[in-house]
């Protein structure tokens, strides 16, 4: 059995722990542009329910975060008509960073630097467990995806196009 190391804190695991929130801890390999499909495949965990913290911006550059199956994209058309917004389109990885307080590769919806609204994939939520990024890079989270709910506030949304 692979020993576990433990990760120190993030302000993602500190507000968890904050709101007696219970997960698990999940390290593994970093890989740059390896995204979800390449987390789920060194956990061994369907990517479908490995779910992405992407943050984007509308038209007006106001941020806000999606988050979406691993194994799926947002369909930007469809979430702007859903949240009211004229358009919505990824922010650049700096922009990202700075809204966030995290590294692109370790964004976590959860201690973000900025309030920002989030969007949860609708289908998200008829899930047992999500993993989720913890707040660096190469460290997930598994919790109950009603958890996203709870404690961001976060709007369900239909918006996921296969990859």
């Amino acid at each position: 059995m692979a020993k576990r190391e433990h990760v120190s804190e993030t302000p993602a695991t500190q507000l968890l722990k904050a709101h007696k929130v219970a997960y698990t801890e999940h390290p593994y390999e970093y890989l740059e542009h390896g995204g979800a499909q390449h987390s789920a495949a060194v956990l061994g965990l369907d990517p479908f329910m490995v779910v992405k913290t992407l943050i984007m911006q509308d038209q007006d550059a106001k941020p806000l975060v999606v988050l979406m199956h691993g194994n799926r994209k947002v369909s930007t058309k469809n979430l702007a008509r859903q949240i009211g917004a004229k358009s919505v389109e990824p922010c650049a990885p700096e922009v990202a960073n700075r809204h966030s307080g995290y590294l692109v590769g370790g964004t976590s919806p959860f201690g973000t630097r900025r309030d920002m609204p989030v969007y949860i994939e609708e289908s998200i939520l008829g899930l047992p467990r999500i993993a989720i990024n913890g707040g660096r890079r190469g460290f997930l989270v598994q919790i109950d995806p009603r958890v996203c709910v709870e404690l961001l506030g976060a709007r369900p949304v239909q918006c996921a196009l296969a990859e």
